[in-house]
């Protein structure tokens, strides 16, 4: 099939790539000279992409790999709401572009299930330039077309994989764009809110479901509340409330 040059909507500026060590570090690299907001890197293939807490990512062709600067006038605090706002844009791509697609679900804090098996991730890196004040946020995203990981600890599938159908990667970042805008626009206008309602509404994990959370130095296991209004996990730790900001959640043992 010959490659073509996806059409974004107004507001991206696209550097394309065949091959990349990490689509967010250019991106980084990028932001630091000052790159506008919407310069969006997308390569075919990476050679040294990374998850979350640095783990690598296998990155072969085929999938979707992008990374997109944001320069959001927000507390640093707030910033972790991008995550929801770009897995909710990733979410309205794949269920525009796969009319068949069922059981789409968000996991927290940024990862997007399908049929309970991981599709796609978001990584967000950001740069400070006081205390509380954003330079930029790079918004790592990569989506399993074709391949997906083995071996995860959290199971992974691809689209191929999942009997829905071949999706270029040139048509999901274009319907990934359009959403991004969409939802990106209304968080700014609207707040956490409307994007919270919208990612409750599929979320993975039920109110009440037992759940195992990862921290950094622990984990702590207990019952699913509900995400509060910066976008923190509530847990029920056998009666006390835990407010979490970042973990790793997995099915209670």
């Amino acid at each position: 099939m010959t490659k073509r040059q996806p059409r974004l909507p107004p507001g991206y500026r696209l550097l394309c790539h065949d091959s990349v060590g990490s689509t967010n570090d250019e991106a980084k690299r990028l932001a630091s000279g000052g790159a506008e907001e919407g310069t969006l890197v997308w390569a075919r293939e990476q050679t040294a992409g990374r998850g979350r807490r640095g783990r690598a990512w296998s990155s072969p062709r085929g999938n979707l790999y992008l990374s997109l600067i944001s320069r959001p006038d927000c507390p640093v605090s707030s910033a972790a709401q991008l995550g929801f706002v770009t897995a909710l844009a990733v979410g309205g791509a794949l269920r525009e572009i796969l009319p068949r697609v069922e059981r789409l679900a968000y996991k927290w804090p940024n990862d997007v299930l399908i049929d309970g098996r991981k599709i796609a991730g978001v990584l967000l890196e950001s740069e400070t330039v006081a205390p509380d004040k954003l330079s930029f946020v790079v918004v790592g995203v990569g989506v399993n077309l074709t391949a997906s990981p083995q071996g995860t600890e959290f199971p992974a599938s691809s689209i191929i994989e999942e009997g829905l159908g071949e999706v270029m990667p040139e048509v999901m970042l274009e319907g990934f764009a359009a959403h991004f805008r969409s939802w990106n626009t209304r968080w700014r206008a609207e707040g956490f809110a409307p994007v919270r309602a919208a990612w409750s509404a599929a979320a993975a994990i039920a109110r009440g479901e037992p759940i195992r959370v990862r921290l950094e130095s622990c984990a702590l296991c207990g019952r699913f509340l509900d995400l509060d209004h910066e976008g923190n996990l509530l847990l029920d730790c056998a009666g006390e409330y835990r407010r979490i900001a970042a973990g790793e959640v997995f099915p209670a043992a």
